[in-house]
Order: structure tokens, then sequence, then C-alpha cells
């Protein structure tokens, strides 16, 4: 069976996703455990509080900014528990006279101490402590998870937040991990967690991908892939939404904006892209910013992990951004990382299923294998979230309710006409397994998804028909030595090895309970199925939600990568002179986007290699 991961979490949104979905599994073990589907022993290590309770805490390295975690730290890593621990966690969030809501307001506020260990919070205290996502400003407000001592790296270089000193800059993250007193603190704490281990798959790693912290991940991934080689590495780059208030006051064409000459002015420097119309420079060097941290973190992590994926509800990485995601049985603020990094959190607590399971050989590695051949290192996430069936209705009904795939792009790039891909990972859950079809007995199905005995052929059936290239096989070649992609027929010196296309179906669905948001539509009921109408009172919180998710090696990632490359070769250079001083030669900025576009072209077909020879002849 495989083993344990750790994850390294690096940045505050990826801070705040990491700690919706520790809240996630931490509400799965509160359930029976008799039909326990996953294992929680593959990202979370048992112990002992104090007075004797079990506990379940994160393998995790967490590495935030000066400011960033709230009250879960005052000291600087140096005032740490011992490396000598001895199995009790320590509970960073205190709680005063006023409960949960009274520690976070002192922790928002700045003054919280934490002045030891203290009680894990309990079932009925989350439950009813139901966080304001306007009054959660930090990822440790929503954290109700016990953390180890050693699993939270404060960087004091750098402020969490203000006009100066923040980590803006690519090469600021990774100068961060040149200096050998933090690549010491990062070690010493990683080593730990996978000392312990006692058989380690590899490696989770969430990190921002917008500002410095893309190159702290750069220096992370580089720093496992030399010494667990063979280990896998999972590496996640988040990014937050921007809301449509802010897509809408920063894109309008010039005829609409409401604004004056003093707020924005013409710059042609741009290109044509823009519209010409740019931010104030302060507002538009940070978009640049972005842009460039974006890339630079994207090449550099594809290249140190086993499998890439980008995170995100925005609707573009590029210089002109796109209304965030949207879903239809949520309602969620986008401008808000609390509710954003929820939905994402759901996604990965999906995501990752394959290699959690308790029935399963499954691995971090086995996972990439099958999404990562012919250098397509980067997967593209999806997810219905949750995923909308009727209450008691049958799987086939379910999808057979829809003309497409109901589930939505998390890669910050438009979706694509038309259903595509080399191969993908599917995972659903929250469905029952013994009810596969709602037709009677004796009667003719009502289609091919109706006639399958149960909902992982249902599953399999539909997404056969859906994605029919994802079904064929990968095949090694002994003679070359590399990989092959087989169509109909395997060559008499090959053999069949990974399927391009996996599915899983569980029974568990993703549990919801506070702090989790009650984002949810009104026409869902407790366990996130959708009612035939509306409740007439106050509709109950949604406990749970079945979801759908897919990590997919597909030609819309062309679209999202060349599209970054098309936009950074329409930033001025002389513009972000800024950045480039923080440590970034030219040299090496050009060669990371000659790799860029490297990588898009892995994911072209044939229609999208004449429109990108249409575009070249253009420029």
């Amino acid at each position: 069976m495989p083993g344990e991961a750790v994850t390294l979490q690096l940045g505050p949104y990826a801070g705040s996703a990491g700690a919706h979905w520790w809240g996630l599994q931490a509400a799965a073990l509160r359930r029976p455990a008799e039909a326990a589907e996953l294992r929680s022993s593959a990202l979370l290590r048992p112990a002992q509080a104090p007075g004797g309770r079990e506990i379940h805490a994160p393998r995790l390295v967490a590495l935030e900014l000066k400011g960033g975690a709230g009250a879960l730290r005052t000291g600087d890593a140096g005032a740490e528990a011992p490396v000598t621990w001895n199995g009790a966690v320590a509970a960073y969030l205190e709680r005063g006279p006023g409960g949960a809501s009274a520690a976070r307001e002192e922790a928002a506020s700045g003054s919280a101490a934490a002045r030891g260990p203290a009680p894990a919070p309990s079932p009925l205290a989350a439950a009813q402590d139901v966080p304001s996502g306007s009054h959660v400003q930090l990822w440790s407000h929503h954290l109700n998870v016990q953390l180890h001592p050693k699993s939270l790296y404060v960087i004091r270089q750098y402020m969490h937040d203000g006009d100066c000193g923040c980590l803006e800059a690519f090469a600021q993250g990774e100068g961060l991990l040149q200096d050998p007193s933090c690549m010491e603190e990062l070690e010493d704490r990683l080593h730990y967690f996978v000392e312990e281990c006692d058989s380690l798959q590899g490696f989770q790693v969430l990190c921002d991908l917008h500002n410095g912290f893309s190159g702290v991940g750069a220096k992370v991934t580089e720093l496992l892939c030399d010494e667990y080689s063979g280990k896998g590495i999972l590496s996640w780059g988040l990014t937050p939404a921007l809301s449509s208030v802010a897509v809408s006051r920063q894109w309008e064409s010039p005829r609409t904006r409401r604004c004056s000459r003093a707020w924005c002015r013409w710059d042609g420097s741009l290109g044509a892209g823009c519209n010409g119309w740019v931010l104030p420079l302060q507002d538009s060097q940070r978009n640049a910013y972005r842009l460039m941290n974006t890339a630079l973190g994207l090449v550099h992590l594809c290249a140190h992990s086993s499998l890439f994926c980008p995170l995100s509800l925005s609707g573009s990485l590029g210089l002109k951004p796109q209304p965030p995601v949207t879903f239809p049985y949520i309602s969620y603020d986008a401008s808000l990382s609390y509710h954003s990094s929820a939905i994402l959190a759901a996604a990965l607590d999906t995501l990752t299923v394959p290699y959690r399971l308790s029935s399963s050989q499954g691995s971090i590695l086995h996972l990439a294998e099958t999404l990562n051949f012919s250098g397509r290192k980067v997967a593209a996430a999806w997810a219905s979230v949750p995923f909308p069936a009727l209450h008691g209705s049958s799987l086939p009904d379910a999808l057979c309710a829809h003309q497409d795939v109901p589930w939505k792009l998390l890669a910050s790039c438009r979706e694509r006409k038309g259903s595509s891909c080399f191969a993908q990972s599917v995972v659903l859950r929250g469905l029952g397994k013994d009810r596969p079809s709602s037709s009677s007995p004796g009667r003719q199905p009502r289609s091919p998804l109706h006639a399958c005995e149960s909902t992982e052929r249902v599953l399999q059936r539909y997404l056969h028909t859906a994605f029919p290239g994802a079904f064929r096989w990968v095949t090694w070649l002994q003679v070359w030595g590399h990989w092959e992609l087989q169509g109909e027929g395997v060559w008499d010196n090959s053999v069949p090895l990974l399927p391009y296309s996996t599915s899983h179906v569980l029974e568990q669905p993703c549990y919801t309970p506070a702090p989790y948001p009650q984002f949810f539509s009104p026409r869902l009921s407790r366990q996130g199925f959708l009612l035939d109408q509306a409740p007439t009172s106050s509709p109950a919180a949604v406990e749970s939600i079945p979801v759908l998710a897919a990590l997919q090696s597909a030609p819309v990632l062309h679209t999202l990568l060349y599209g970054l490359y098309k936009d950074l070769q329409k930033l001025n250079p002389r513009r972000c002179a800024s950045f480039f001083s923080a440590g970034v030669e030219q040299d090496d900025f050009q060669e990371a986007l000659h790799k860029l576009r490297t990588l898009a072209q892995c994911y072209e077909t044939e229609l999208e290699a004449d429109g990108s020879e249409e575009e070249a002849d253009s420029d």
C-alpha cells in the first residue's frame, strides 16, 4: 500500500486553501469509520494530545511571512518547541471567554499571543462558529486543526501586508532559500516529517504563483527533486480570483470608463491587447509583476515536479482579466480568499483521492505518470462543486440531464467548445454505489448509462463517450526506451502499461461543516443534493456535498500557456526594471519564455498549430 505524503504550503493564498483542506479532512475523521474509503494516514499524522486524547495533525511544512500567521505564532523560528518532540501537539489558537470568534478578532488585531498548548476545538464549537467572510483576513482565522510545532516557519525578512517590505518578485523568493539559515530551517523541518514516515510516497506542494512565493516554490521543488529522487512531487500553483467589480473597473473600454484622466492614462507600450489604457503606475506594475511571477513560477515548478497543476477561479492569468468562474449552486465573493480558496480546497480534496484510497495501490507518482507523458507535465483541473444531482436520483439520471460534462475549468482560461483530452484522472464522490440506475425491472433502459450495473461502470462509459481519445493505452517500447502513444494496435516489443483515463467513485462526500463557508444555494439539502423547490423557511446548513473533479492533460492547456507567453511578449521590459533588479537576468527570463512556448506546443493540435502560425505571421 502506498505510504505517506508530506505537504508544503507556500504563501498566504496557499495557506488559505490548505486551512480549508485540513478542515475538510478533519470533518471526515469525525464521521463513522467503519466504511472509511480514504486513508487519513496518507496526509495526517496521529498523535496524543495533552490528556491522552488522540488527534490528527497535518504532515505539513508551511512557510508564511511576518504577520501572515496571526495568533499561530509570535516569535521567530528559534522560539518553537525543541526537536525532541514526544508526540504531543501544541494548539496555537487560544480560546478566550468569547469563544473562537473572540480569538479570531484578537488574532486579527495582532494582540494575541501563543501561550502554550490548548485543547482542540470541539465539533460542537466548530459547528456553532461560522466566521464572516469579510472578517477572515488570514488563513489562521479559519484553521480548525492543530499543527505540529515544527509545521510553521515564519519568514521574518518580509511582511505579509503593507506598502513596502513585501515579497513581491520571483527573485526575492529565490533569494530567500539561497540564504543558508533559511535553507537550514526548511531542511530541518522537512527532514523531521520525512524521517517519521514508514514509507514516503512523495510530496504535495501548494504554492502561490502570483507573488514572490513562486520563487520560493521554484527552490523548494528543486530541493525536493535533488534530495528525494524517485519520489512523486505534485505541485499546485494557486492564484486568487479577481472580483467581478475589480475586473469591470480595470478593463472597461475608454468610452464607458467612469474615471478622471488623473486616475488612468494612455500608454501604447503595452500593445493593442490592452486598448492602450493602463492602470496607475503602481497597479500597472503590480499586474506586470503578477504576470512574470506566474510565468517564472510555472516554468520552474513544472521542471522540478512530477506533475504541475495551476488552480484558480480567476478567468484569466493574462494582462486582460476575465470574470471569475461561476458555479450554479454557489454564491461566493471572488474578492474574498476565504471564499474562493474553499472551493479550490473541495476540488483538491477530491483530485487527490487516487493516492489516498484505502483499497488502491496508486501513489502520487502513479497519478503523475498517467498524465505527464510526452513532455506534458502540466494538468488542467476541472470540478463540479457541488455535483448537481436530485435527492434520490441515480448517477445516469444526473449525467443525462446535462448536454456537456457539468464541471468548470479551474485553470484561469476560457473553456474550449467540444471535449478533447489526451489523458485524465476523474473522481466522483458523494453518490451511493447501490443505486446506479432508476430503471424499473423488466423495462428497456432509458439510455446506455442506465444499463450499467454499477456507478463505476456508469462513469467509465460516460467518460468513454465524452472523451474517446483518452481511452487508449500507454506502452513502453523496450527497443528505443521512451514513451510511445499507441492507438488501436500494440507493437510486438511493447506491453500495455497505463490507461490514459482512470476513474474512481466514492460514497464518501466532501463534508462541509464550519468554518467552511455556507455560500450554497437554498435549493440544496443538508447532503448537498438538489431539492425540487427552494424551502419556504430558512434553509438548513449544508453538511456535505457530492463533487465531481478531474485532472486532464488536454489541448486547453495550449490556450493557457501560449496565451501567457503572448502576454509576456507585450510587456515593455523598461517598465519592469525593478522586477529584474531584484535578481532575474534578462537572458534567464527570455529562456523561461522559450520553455513556456515549448511547453505550450506539447498540447498543440493541428487546429491550434494553424492558429499559432497565423498569429506568428501577423506579428
